[in-house]
């Protein structure tokens, strides 16, 4: 299952590394894709959308699913 999330908040490489870092360590997630241009993640797995979502939050950056 892929699932992609809008992030707002990222500026630079940093940001993505912890983004990516955030996402990974949500149960389920198998593989993540940060892109700082496109303000989103793309998430491999069956991980909890709103459990990436909260991941994404507690770093400090905003986060929805893509499209809602």
């Amino acid at each position: 299952m892929q699932t992609e999330l809008t992030v707002t908040g990222m500026s630079c490489g940093h940001c993505v590394s912890a983004v990516e870092k955030a996402l990974k360590a949500v149960p389920g997630v198998e593989n993540v894709q940060v892109s700082l241009e496109q303000h989103k993640a793309t998430v491999q797995g069956n991980a909890d959308a709103q459990a990436m979502i909260a991941a994404v939050k507690e770093e400090g950056y905003g986060a929805e699913v893509a499209g809602q």
